[in-house]
């Protein structure tokens, strides 16, 4: 049965909470102690598929395998006050280190393969990892970028003359009676470091604790399951995804590729997956791809997306091709290293982002720092009640994302209905003012995504000296439509009323939006390109 959460709120406090946590492992151990424990039951099950490398590993193999990759690390003399650096595809080796480092008790700081050299370097600047994992592709770059540092670079795939391969790693002898090492902060300590999204500058880096709230709303996980998820280390989702194929033993299928719809539809259909997490972007896509019409999907029973908004019609596009109704919004975001909300009710609560899962209480708050009752627009507060190390390395950001009272100010504009659902209005900082008027993005977002022509919608304000923000839309058609420019800015004029939400600031027909190394929409590299597209022109 799925993860059904329920809400509870307490009218007086103006705070709403979900169940309570049930401990299904001891609550002691480490998620690297649990994943250790739960690979040694079903040695004979396949672990991992690689779609693109063409191997198999069983869990006994990619067990014994972690096991030499964290005997290679403890035969450098790491600690678990290191830290590891990860940046790299899904290959077929990458979920070996991952587990190696959880085995070792040692954080791995995860960073997304686009990054330019100057970001690696100022992001592993503050980490210094001792040890850095990376596909060949990238050696150069990294190894540029760390010049400063004394680190060993192991390359994953395609791997230089002068690099040490992960092959080489792999050869290591397995550490005699190998067992996985007790934390010394307890469930406190770090266990990954992952990059914000980076849309306002250069990426934070975000510890993410070895709580047991990571878990949370994948119990109903079994042997029977297989996932997929085509998030790299450095997002939250593939960080959930290697865990949780870990800790409930699924057979998971990974790729190295660049995101490719039709590649990815036939991914479900070969083998059978049932559990996937994807962002919007690439729902987007799947909509937008010729072979969505025919693509056998029926094996899902779990289709999870979040990171960004995905419009209606585009769930409705997806739920028209699954066979039960899965698709579900999750909300949350990588400080809280975890799920906050799921919605498991679209047809009740189409918009809504789902109620609180087990250990989460939340709370929406006015600008002068006031909760909000049922259905009052405010800040997005939550609380988990796990330790959170904060941005590493910048306490001065760490305190604005999380105040004394341990309740994390996630920048999201929403609120609460009556039933306990939780909607996410707009980004604090996205809000918009045109002629003194505030308005959101979103709002005609919403709008323009119901054009039958439109595959994906990003609208930014274009500052006009009298009349303040002016909407303005970049438009991705679909495949062979014929959509212009002045077909959508009259499709806005006909369904909204308001001046202030119009296109007054023009629009644009484009490929692609521009995104953010997850795959999240950058709003305000977006609305870049639009301004240099209206100069060129």
């Amino acid at each position: 049965m799925p993860y059904r959460p329920a809400n509870f709120y307490d009218a007086d406090l103006k705070i709403w909470r979900g169940d309570r946590v049930k401990h299904y492992f001891d609550p002691h151990l480490s998620i690297g102690e649990i994943i250790f424990q739960e690979m040694r039951r079903h040695p004979q099950l396949i672990a991992q598929i690689s779609a693109t490398e063409n191997t198999i590993l069983t869990r006994d193999e990619l067990h014994a395998n972690s096991m030499k990759v964290a005997s290679y690390m403890r035969s450098l003399g790491l600690l678990q006050s290191d830290v590891v650096g990860l940046i790299g595809r899904n290959t077929t080796h990458m979920s070996a280190v991952a587990y190696a480092c959880f085995f070792n008790g040692i954080a791995f700081h995860s960073l997304n393969i686009s990054y330019e050299r100057s970001t690696i370097e100022k992001l592993f600047d503050i980490t210094k990892p001792r040890l850095i994992f990376c596909d060949g592709d990238e050696f150069e770059k990294v190894r540029a970028a760390t010049a400063s540092l004394d680190v060993k670079i192991i390359t994953m795939r395609n791997h230089p003359t002068d690099s040490i391969s992960i092959d080489e790693v792999l050869a290591t002898p397995i550490e005699e009676n190998f067992q996985p090492a007790r934390l010394v902060q307890g469930n406190d300590q770090t266990l990954a470091i992952l990059c914000s999204s980076g849309t306002t500058g250069i990426p934070k880096a975000v510890t993410i604790t070895n709580s047991r709230q990571i878990l949370a709303a994948s119990y109903c996980l079994t042997t029977s399951d297989v996932q997929y998820t085509h998030s790299t280390l450095d997002w939250i989702t593939g960080l959930l995804t290697t865990i949780t194929s870990g800790v409930f033993s699924t057979k998971r299928i990974v790729a190295d590729n660049v995101f490719d719809p039709a590649f990815f539809m036939r991914l479900v259909e070969e083998y059978k997956i049932t559990w996937i997490i994807q962002a919007p972007s690439h729902m987007a896509m799947m909509t937008n791809s010729l072979a969505f019409q025919t693509a056998d999907l029926s094996s899902l029973r779990y289709y999870l997306f979040g990171g960004s908004r995905a419009s209606l019609e585009t769930q409705h596009r997806i739920r028209s091709r699954l066979s039960r109704d899965c698709l579900h919004f999750a909300y949350g975001f990588t400080e809280l290293g975890a799920m906050a909300s799921i919605n498991l009710h679209f047809d009740e609560k189409p918009n809504s982002v789902g109620r609180l899962v087990s250990g989460v209480k939340l709370k929406i708050i006015c600008e002068q720092g006031e909760s909000l009752g049922p259905d009052e627009v405010g800040e997005v507060c939550i609380h988990n009640g796990q330790h959170w190390a904060g941005y590493y390395g910048n306490p001065e950001e760490t305190h604005k994302m999380r105040d004394p009272q341990m309740w994390f100010h996630s920048g999201d504009l929403g609120y609460v209905d009556d039933d306990g659902f939780l909607y996410i209005v707009e980004r604090k900082k996205d809000m918009l003012k045109y002629q003194n008027i505030m308005y959101y993005p979103n709002d005609i977002e919403r709008v323009i995504s119901e054009m039958p022509e439109v595959a994906e919608v990003c609208v930014f304000g274009v500052w006009d000296q009298i009349n303040g923000d002016e909407a303005a839309a970049a438009v991705v058609k679909k495949q062979g439509s014929d959509l212009k420019v002045q077909d959508i800015v009259d499709y806005v004029a006909e369904h909204i009323e308001a001046k202030y939400k119009q296109l007054n600031g023009g629009a644009i027909i484009v490929e692609d939006l521009v995104r953010s190394p997850n795959g999240k929409t950058n709003r305000m590299a977006t609305k870049a390109f639009f301004l240099e597209t209206k100069i060129s022109n």
